[in-house]
């Protein structure tokens, strides 16, 4: 079985694009004559949906639902997600799926069923996931991700203004998120594939890239899903760091930026045509990197 680090890294080269499109539905943001149309908001955000994926699904590697903005819809909304994801893998699209949990023993072993086993509506191709449990906490996510060939990204560094409060804090000669770090190298040690990544990645905010540096340097054989670039500040240069010298290693996530780059000009009838022309642009800030 193909590991989903070797699945990445082949997307990601085939294209010449290590962009990740996040799609963050919020409801005011989507067109009104899409939330006309549909039945319901559920219904709106998977129709919205549809149209971004089908404009940039030949351009980008992978997409990232953010599964909160799911959630605050109910039942439906989750339906939403499945949709999402399932619709997304019938274009050719990986799916990473940002639900970022974080339990031990049981709990975590059923997180991980949700979200990763195939056999589930909500399995996605790679899922974010929180370290603050240690070890045993992660484990259930690593070992169901082997099993099925899935990834899983740990949060090490995040992209928030108030990421220093814990991340920042020092822990004797380095930072808590440099500690954070070479737990994840020691996790994703057994599952490195045939790329030389492993299936346990980690998540570094492009906002701090002197930090994402040190980091880069801790984990030599993890990817680095890398948040922040675009609207939360962000620019490609933040997010060189991240890469390795020969520009492996990273996918960048743009979500609001692309999905709702419609905005700009105020055509909302033209929002999937502004969606690939935002990807496309992106994709040439992140080419002239390397």
């Amino acid at each position: 079985m193909t590991s989903f680090a070797d699945q990445l890294t082949e997307r990601i080269a085939t294209l010449g694009n290590p962009t990740v499109v996040g799609l963050d539905p919020r409801l005011p943001q989507i067109p009104e004559f899409i939330r006309k149309k549909a039945k319901s908001p559920a219904e709106a955000v998977v129709i919205f949906n549809r149209g971004i994926i089908d404009a940039i699904a030949d351009l980008v590697p992978a997409v990232k639902p953010q599964i909160a903005f799911y959630e605050c819809l109910g039942p439906e909304g989750l339906q939403a997600y499945a949709e999402t994801v399932k619709y997304a893998k019938s274009k050719g699209l990986l799916v990473i799926g940002d639900v970022k949990r974080s339990d031990i023993g049981s709990t975590a072993e059923a997180y991980a069923q949700a979200h990763l086993d195939p056999a589930s509506a909500l399995a996605a191709d790679a899922i974010t996931v929180v370290p603050f449990f240690g070890g045993d906490g992660i484990r259930p996510f690593t070992e169901m991700a082997h099993k099925h060939g899935k990834g899983v990204f740990v949060m090490v560094r995040s992209s928030n203004p108030s990421a220093d409060e814990i991340q920042g804090q020092t822990l004797g000669d380095h930072l808590m998120d440099e500690h954070i770090a070479t737990l994840v190298e020691g996790w994703g040690r057994d599952y490195i594939g045939k790329s030389g990544f492993s299936l346990v990645g980690a998540v570094v905010g492009a906002t701090y890239p002197e930090e994402a540096r040190v980091l880069r340097n801790l984990l030599p054989n993890q990817i680095f899903l890398v948040p922040g670039y675009g609207a939360q500040g962000g620019t490609a240069e933040d997010v060189k760091p991240c890469f390795h010298a020969n520009g492996t290693g990273a996918i960048v996530n743009s979500s609001r930026g692309i999905i709702f780059a419609y905005e700009k000009d105020g055509k909302p009838e033209a929002y999937a045509e502004a969606a690939r022309t935002a990807a496309l642009a992106m994709k040439k800030e992140l080419e002239a990197l390397f």
